[in-house]
């Protein structure tokens, strides 16, 4: 789930778009890499407010993300727990099929290949899910192909400490914003 304060543009459009688990990253890494491309003058969506449990994203979530250039997904221990990091996560590799958009996973203290092969935390989050969703099991579908997917894109994993390849990346963010 995103979170803090929106970085917002006169016609609503943003170089970055911030998907993560707030009780996971919100007071640590995920401030401090929104303050960082915030300092670069790259204009970030971060989501400030806590969002119900359940239903769809907002209205106004689905509108930063399909207005978004880049999308950067903290893809963290408790991420998959979250239907609405899971339905932001639908949406962003939706926009990067029919849109264009470019995304960045940040594997942050996760193997990718739990994600992509729904183990440890994420295999027991889509675990709960199962059993909490028995009447929209295609919804599960779509979270673990998703998961999937964006554990097959190139990212940063954080136990690596490649802070480099972190800055590279945004970076580049800031290359496309003034292009």
């Amino acid at each position: 789930m995103a979170f803090a304060s929106s970085s917002s543009s006169s016609q609503g459009s943003y170089d970055v778009f911030l998907s993560f688990r707030g009780e996971d990253t919100r007071n640590n890494f995920t401030a401090h890499l929104y303050q960082e491309l915030r300092t670069k003058g790259i204009n970030t969506f971060i989501d400030d407010e806590k969002l119900e449990r359940g239903g769809v994203i907002s209205p106004a979530l689905v509108t930063a993300i399909e207005n978004s250039m880049f999308s950067i997904i903290v893809l963290s221990e408790n991420y998959a727990s979250s239907k609405w990091c899971l339905e932001e996560l639908v949406k962003v590799l939706e926009c990067m099929k029919t849109r264009g958009q470019r995304v960045l996973p940040i594997f942050y203290n996760v193997d990718p290949s739990d994600v992509k092969k729904h183990r440890g935390k994420f295999g027991a989050a889509l675990a709960e899910h199962e059993k909490n969703l028995t009447e929209n099991m295609e919804r599960v579908q779509i979270w673990k192909e998703a998961l999937t997917q964006v554990a097959n894109l190139s990212g940063w994993d954080s136990r690596n400490k490649e802070v480099k390849k972190l800055k590279a990346y945004s970076s580049t963010c800031f290359i496309y914003k003034r292009q």
